[in-house]
């Protein structure tokens, strides 16, 4: 083959590759979860798909394993910038670490959508999350109501850093202290985000507090943490326990009266509504600037209703 031929041929097999090339036929939005292992960060992932199926744009979902792992949330943000998503959706790990590459994403012209946990920046699309401070005072309301007013109660804390579970713990703390002067939280520790710490920390606590009479995780590991605590103990329905989020243990320990009240967020449609805003700002339109769910109050009499039964086990969680 003449040498010009082949350097013909291998110039337009560089094109065909190049990257500006293959021009994008949907837009395409990232998609960051503080974490992909949790049930809950699944059930987001489950309404960005069909968000993305009814709206005709692709997805890029790419998170930390854990959400402690702040450092590598801001690697998959810079990566994101530079493969020049059309929209980005994030939920912070930490509500100031990630604030310098999310004002990157911004400053790229990207438009950003906050999602679950909130963070200290301005200038974002949308805020969709759950009403996490309003979620605390519910737990502390209905943990008094349990304890009948009075007594020890403890919090079983998720992690530094977080803003939708230190909006939660801080809730409950405010309302305690202002509603309820006969009970007292007497301890308070992090899970750190993991079960097995977070059973650590429960264990530590019944310890310390052998009269405990109640108390109250923010979030879905110290949850599952608790439980294993209170059940390894032999306190279920001693000790009132009110866990946030959900999973096939939750509901069996609620149906077991280890748990006495669930609060459960509608992690689908925060999924849902954080790709549609990005969608409408896309489109030139003026997405809400927050968008506030109420957390639902589950107790054992509620499973049998068709709506919370919708809510714990969706249907791709039934298609899997």
């Amino acid at each position: 083959m003449h040498s010009n031929s082949r350097a013909m041929i291998a110039l337009l097999a560089f094109l065909l590759v190049a990257p500006g090339c293959h021009k994008r036929t949907k837009r395409l939005i990232g998609v960051v979860p503080k974490a992909t292992s949790h049930l809950f960060f699944m059930s987001i992932h489950a309404g960005v798909k069909d968000a993305a199926r009814d709206f005709n744009v692709d997805i890029l979902w790419n998170g930390p394993r854990e959400e402690t792992e702040f450092s590598r949330q801001i690697e998959i943000v810079d990566s994101m910038v530079a493969q020049h998503v059309d929209g980005l959706a994030i939920s912070a790990t930490d509500h100031t670490a990630l604030v310098a590459p999310v004002r990157r994403a911004m400053k790229a012209g990207i438009p950003v959508t906050v999602f679950d946990s909130g963070l200290d920046i301005t200038g974002y699309v949308t805020f969709v999350a759950t009403d996490n401070y309003g979620a605390g005072v519910t737990a502390a309301r209905k943990l008094a109501e349990l304890v009948h007013g009075r007594g020890k109660v403890a919090e079983l804390m998720h992690k530094p850093g977080g803003m939708s579970t230190g909006d939660r713990e801080r809730g409950f703390e405010a309302t305690m202290a202002q509603e309820f002067p006969s009970i007292q939280v007497v301890d308070r520790r992090y899970g750190m985000a993991d079960r097995a710490k977070s059973r650590d920390a429960a264990e530590n606590i019944l310890t310390a507090h052998p009269d405990l009479d109640g108390m109250f995780a923010s979030a879905e590991a110290n949850s599952l943490g608790a439980m294993q605590a209170i059940e390894a103990r032999g306190r279920s329905g001693k000790i009132k326990l009110i866990t946030f989020d959900f999973s096939d243990e939750h509901v069996a320990a609620l149906k077991a009266g280890t748990i006495n009240v669930m609060l459960v967020q509608d992690p689908y449609r925060i999924g849902y509504e954080a790709v549609r805003s990005l969608v409408m700002k896309l489109n030139g339109e003026q997405p809400p600037h927050q968008i506030d769910l109420k957390a639902r109050i589950i107790v054992k009499e509620d499973l049998a209703k068709p709506e919370i039964h919708a809510l714990l086990f969706p249907k791709w969680r039934m298609e899997q």
